[in-house]
C-alpha cells in the first residue's frame, strides 16, 4: 500500500473511533439544539458527515467536540432559516405534551419548549454556557464572537426566558381561576 493511502485509512479509522466514543455526548448536544430527538439525530448526522470532509484539518483532535458542536450550530441554523419562511406566527404558543409525569421530565419538556422563543444565536449561547458548561471564553470561540457578545446575549436570552415563564405562569394561573369559578357556579 502506498503512504498516502494508508494515512487516508488511518484517518478513517481514527475519525470512525472518535465518533464511536464521542457519539452519545455529541447526540446530547444536538438534542439541546433541537427539541425534536429524530431532528437532532439527523442534526448530528450532518455534522458528521460535514466535520469527516474536514477531518484531516483539524490538527489538534482535543478540539473536535468543539468544531462539530459549531458545525451543528451552523446547520441547525441554516435549517431555522429555511424553515423561518413556512412558519406562520401566532399569538399563543400551542402547550407542551408531557407524556411523563415526572416532575423532572415536565420541567425539562417546559424548558425546551420555552427554548424556542430565544433566536438561534441567544439559544446557542445558553446551551454552549449552561448545558455544555463552557466558559464565556470557550463559548465565545465556539460561536465566533467575543467575550462581551456571550455576555450581552446571555444575559439577553436569560432575561427572555424568564418573561416567558413568567407570561406562562400568569397563563396557567388564569386558566386555574376561570376552571374554579365554572366548578363552584
Amino acid at each position: 500500500m502506498e503512504q498516502c493511502e494508508v494515512g487516508a485509512v488511518a484517518e478513517v479509522l481514527e475519525f470512525e473511533e472518535y465518533v464511536r466514543t464521542r457519539q452519545d455526548a455529541l447526540l446530547r448536544s444536538a438534542r439541546r439544539l433541537v427539541p425534536d430527538p429524530v431532528d437532532a439525530q439527523d442534526l448530528l448526522q450532518t455534522a458528521l458527515v460535514r466535520t469527516y470532509g474536514r477531518w484531516d484539518g483539524i490538527a489538534d483532535k482535543r478540539l473536535a467536540d468543539a468544531y462539530l458542536r459549531r458545525v451543528m450550530i451552523n446547520t441547525r441554523t441554516e435549517w431555522w432559516r429555511a424553515r423561518k419562511l413556512e412558519e406562520v406566527p401566532t399569538e399563543q404558543l400551542p402547550d407542551a405534551c408531557v407524556d411523563d409525569a415526572t416532575e423532572q421530565h415536565a420541567d425539562r419538556a417546559l424548558l425546551m419548549d420555552v427554548m424556542k422563543v430565544l433566536a438561534p444565536k441567544q439559544r446557542s449561547v445558553v446551551v454552549l454556557r449552561h448545558w455544555e458548561q463552557m466558559s464565556t471564553e470557550e463559548t465565545a470561540a465556539a460561536l465566533g464572537m467575543s467575550a462581551g457578545t456571550v455576555k450581552s446575549t446571555l444575559h439577553r436570552a436569560l432575561a427572555r426566558l424568564r418573561e416567558e415563564l413568567e407570561r406562562r405562569d400568569l397563563d396557567a394561573r388564569a386558566l386555574e381561576r376561570e376552571e374554579q369559578e365554572r366548578c363552584a357556579a
